[in-house]
C-alpha cells in the first residue's frame, strides 16, 4: 500500500481525474437546462472552441495507443497517416458539409440525410452508426484500460471497469458542455505532456542516426521515415478511410453543431485540421523510440498497446513527475475521445430512433432523461466487449471509419449531385455497404481472402448506389404504368 501511495504516476492522474470530475459539476446547472443544453451546448460554440472540440474527438485512443502500437509493429511512420488524413478530411468537411450541417439546425447526421432522403433513409443510417460508435467506443475504453492497468498496478478488468465509470460520471452530471471544457483542458495537456516527452527522448538519443541505425538492425525499412514505405495498399486505406470517415462521424462533427452559425462552423472545420495533424508524429516517434531498444528491451513488451505507458513509465527514459505528466496527456487524449464517442451514440439513439422513430411527439424532459439513462447503457454495453474483444486498435478502429465513409458518400452526392442518387440508393447503400464490411471481417477471420474493410465499403457504397439507382428507375417506371 505504502508503495502505492508513494507512486508519482498515481498521483498525477488521480489529480487529472478530480479535475475532470469537478468541472463536469460545475457545468451541471447549465447542462440541464434542456435536451439541446445537454446534447449539443445551446448551439453556442465560437470558432476556436469549436475547433478545439472537434480535435479532441481525433487525439484520442487511436492517435496516442493505436499509432504508437502500430508505429512499435511496422517499424515504421505509416500510422502518421491517420491523423494526416483525418486533418484532410476535416479541412475537406470545412469546405463542404460543415455549414450544410449547421444551416439544418440537425443534431446528428443520419437527421441531414433524412432532410435529403427521407425518414427510411435516417432510420438505416442510425441503426448503421449505432454500429459504427459502439465499435469505436469499445476501442477506445480498451486503449483507455491499457494506461491506467499498468499505472494503478490492477488487473485488466478492473481497469476497464474503472475507465467506463470514469467516463459515464463526467458525461452524466456535465453532458455537451462538460466535454467542451474538459476538450479545452486536454489539448492544452496532450501537447504539453507527449511534447515534453518526445523532446526528452530526442535529446537522449543526440544523434537521430542511432534511432535509424538500431531501427534498421531491428527490420526496419531503410526509409522507414517514409509512410508508404511499408506498402502502398495498407497506407492508401488509412489515408481514404481517415478523409471520408470524418465527414460522417457524428462524435467529430457534434460540435459542427453546436456552433454558434455555419461560418463559425466552416472556419471551426478548417482550424482543427491544424490541432490534429501534427499530434500522431509525435506518439509514432516515442513508439519508434521503444522499439529502438535504446530506452527499453522491445521483448519485454508482450502487448503492443502498452508500448507508449511502459516507455512513459521508464525512469531511465523520462522522470517519474514528467512520465506522470504525460501520462496524464495520454488519458487526457483518450477521454476527451471516448467522451464525445459515447456521446455520439447517445445522440444517435436519442435523436434518431427513440425521438425520431419510437416516440415522436416526446417532450423535451422524456427526451433528456432518455438520454442519461442511456450513457450508463451504452458503458454497460461496451464494457464486456473491451474485454472480451481483442484486436489491434487502428485495425479495429477503422471498421468504425469504413462505415462512416458511406455516410461520407450519401451526403456529398445529396449535396453537391443529387440526381446521381435516388432514395433507394441510400437505403442500399447503407445496408449492403455495412454488410461487405462486416463479411470482409470474416472473411479476413476464416482465411477465404482478404480485401481491406475501407476499400470494401467504398466499392459497395458505389455498387450498390448503382444498384439502387436502377430499382429506383424500375419501381418509377412501374407506377407509371399504372
Amino acid at each position: 500500500m505504502g508503495s502505492i501511495l508513494s507512486n508519482p504516476y498515481i498521483w498525477v492522474v488521480l489529480s487529472y481525474f478530480a479535475l475532470v470530475i469537478g468541472i463536469s459539476f460545475l457545468t451541471k446547472k447549465i447542462a440541464s437546462k434542456s435536451s439541446s443544453e445537454y446534447l449539443i451546448a445551446g448551439r453556442n460554440l465560437g470558432v476556436l472552441v469549436c475547433a478545439i472540440v472537434v480535435a479532441a474527438e481525433w487525439l484520442g485512443g487511436l492517435s496516442t495507443i493505436g499509432v504508437s502500437e502500430k508505429a512499435f509493429n511496422t517499424k515504421s511512420l505509416q500510422p502518421i497517416l491517420y491523423n494526416i488524413s483525418t486533418a484532410i478530411g476535416m479541412l475537406i468537411l470545412g469546405f463542404t458539409l460543415a455549414k450544410h450541417y449547421r444551416q439544418n439546425k440537425v443534431h446528428t447526421v443520419s437527421e441531414m440525410i433524412e432532410s435529403i432522403f427521407g425518414r427510411k433513409a435516417r432510420t438505416i443510417s442510425a441503426i448503421a452508426f449505432l454500429i459504427a460508435f459502439i465499435t469505436l467506443a469499445y476501442v477506445e475504453l480498451t486503449t483507455f484500460s491499457h494506461v491506467l492497468a499498468p499505472i494503478l498496478h490492477i488487473n485488466w478488468i478492473w481497469a476497464v471497469l474503472l475507465g467506463s465509470l470514469i467516463t459515464t460520471i463526467y458525461m452524466y452530471i456535465g453532458g455537451m458542455h462538460a466535454l467542451t471544457i474538459v476538450a479545452i483542458i486536454n489539448l492544452v495537456v496532450r501537447y504539453i505532456g507527449i511534447g515534453i516527452a518526445l523532446i526528452i527522448g530526442i535529446i537522449a538519443i543526440g544523434d537521430m542516426s542511432i534511432l535509424s541505425e538500431k531501427l534498421i538492425a531491428a527490420g526496419a525499412p531503410h526509409n522507414y521515415y517514409n509512410p508508404f514505405s511499408v506498402g502502398w495498399t495498407a497506407a492508401f486505406s488509412l489515408i481514404l478511410g481517415g478523409i471520408l470517415g470524418g465527414m460522417a462521424a457524428q462524435a467529430s462533427i457534434q460540435p459542427i453543431f453546436a456552433a454558434k452559425n455555419p461560418v463559425t462552423a466552416k472556419r471551426a472545420a478548417i482550424l482543427s485540421a491544424l490541432f490534429i495533424a501534427p499530434f500522431g508524429i509525435m506518439t509514432a516517434y516515442l513508439g519508434l523510440m521503444a522499439r529502438s531498444g535504446i530506452f527499453i528491451d522491445p521483448s519485454t513488451i508482450a502487448d503492443a498497446k502498452e508500448v507508449l505507458p511502459t516507455l512513459l513509465m521508464t525512469p531511465s527514459f523520462i522522470h517519474p513527475i514528467l512520465g506522470g505528466i504525460a501520462l496524464a496527456a495520454i488519458l487526457a487524449a483518450i477521454l476527451s475521445t471516448i467522451g464525445p464517442v459515447n456521446f455520439a451514440i447517445v445522440t444517435i439513439a436519442t435523436k434518431d430512433i427513440y425521438q425520431g422513430l419510437l416516440n415522436k411527439n416526446a417532450s423535451d424532459e422524456k427526451i433528456f432523461r432518455f438520454a442519461r439513462r442511456l450513457v450508463i447503457l451504452v458503458n454497460l454495453v461496451t464494457v464486456p466487449m473491451a474485454i472480451f474483444i481483442h484486436g489491434a486498435v487502428l485495425d479495429a478502429g477503422y471498421v468504425s471509419y469504413a462505415i462512416r465513409a458511406i455516410g461520407a458518400i450519401v451526403i456529398l452526392l445529396g449535396i453537391y449531385k443529387l440526381n446521381w442518387i435516388s432514395q433507394y440508393a441510400v437505403r442500399f447503400a447503407f445496408i449492403g455497404g455495412t454488410l461487405a464490411i462486416l463479411f470482409s471481417l470474416v472473411a479476413r477471420k476464416m482465411g477465404w481472402f482478404e480485401i481491406d474493410k475501407t476499400y470494401a465499403s467504398i466499392i459497395a457504397t458505389i455498387f450498390f448506389i448503382f444498384i439502387g439507382n436502377i430499382y429506383s428507375n424500375y419501381i418509377a417506371r412501374k407506377q407509371e404504368q399504372t
